[in-house]
């Protein structure tokens, strides 16, 4: 299982740092997803994905028992996804509004544009 998410998560990373580095503002936000989701799944397998129960401590223990959940990791994945989704909003709504002022979401085009003005 290890090896088959190693797999996905160097291909969302191969993936996301190709979309980054084109010269299209939408092919760099969604590079900026599956970068993403590949720091996402890499936070999970780190953080040894396990089928267990809740780490709740039983009455009368010092420690839960095993095997437990981590809670830790899916912490950081939640708040990853909030801040994540937040931040491909917010970029949305940018490449919109610049689209809508030079009319072409090319870098090269913006650069132009830029040093027209």
């Amino acid at each position: 299982m290890e090896v088959l998410l190693a797999i996905l998560i160097g291909s969302l990373y191969a993936a996301g740092l190709y979309m980054v580095m084109r010269r299209s503002l939408v092919k760099m936000i969604i590079g900026l997803a599956f970068l993403s989701y590949a720091v996402n799944l890499t936070i999970f397998t780190v953080g040894q994905i396990t089928r267990g129960k809740p780490p709740l401590i039983p009455e009368g223990q010092a420690l839960p028992t095993e095997p437990f959940a981590d809670p830790l990791p899916q912490a950081l994945v939640l708040t990853a996804i909030v801040i994540g989704f937040g931040l491909q909003a917010f970029a949305i709504v940018l490449i919109k509004r610049t689209y809508q002022s030079v009319g072409s979401d090319d870098i090269d085009q913006l650069e132009k544009a830029a040093s027209h003005d």
